[in-house]
């Protein structure tokens, strides 16, 4: 058994240089709401879901973007609802949530 069963990576990634950003794109916003929903579902610990902040995960023109591991599921959001959608149907569930998938063509 795996230590944690999923991890959700959510870029929180800021440019100096003013180019385009998930920080820009409320992605702080949707890591601590993932955060709170993941415990408040009881989800969090060993053995279950581990909620991540990840520096640029190269994606930039989709943000806000976050990725479920082990199954590399790609998603943008932009709402609390987005979110909340996110924790139940996949990282509780198994079920990924089709309509907020990041097209595998989307890159920085």
């Amino acid at each position: 058994m795996p230590y944690y069963q999923r991890h959700i990576f959510f870029c929180l990634n800021e440019r100096k240089n003013g180019e385009d950003a998930c920080a820009k794109h409320q992605a702080q916003e949707g890591f601590d709401r993932c955060k709170s929903k993941v415990k408040e579902a009881g989800l969090a610990g060993v053995g279950k879901v581990r909620v991540n902040k990840a520096g640029c995960l190269d994606r930039c023109a989709g943000g806000p973007v976050a990725v479920v591991y082990p199954e590399e599921t790609w998603y943008t959001f932009v709402d609390h609802d987005d979110i909340d959608e996110i924790v139940e149907s996949h990282l509780k569930n198994g079920r990924p949530v089709e309509r907020l998938l990041l097209p595998p063509d989307v890159g920085r």
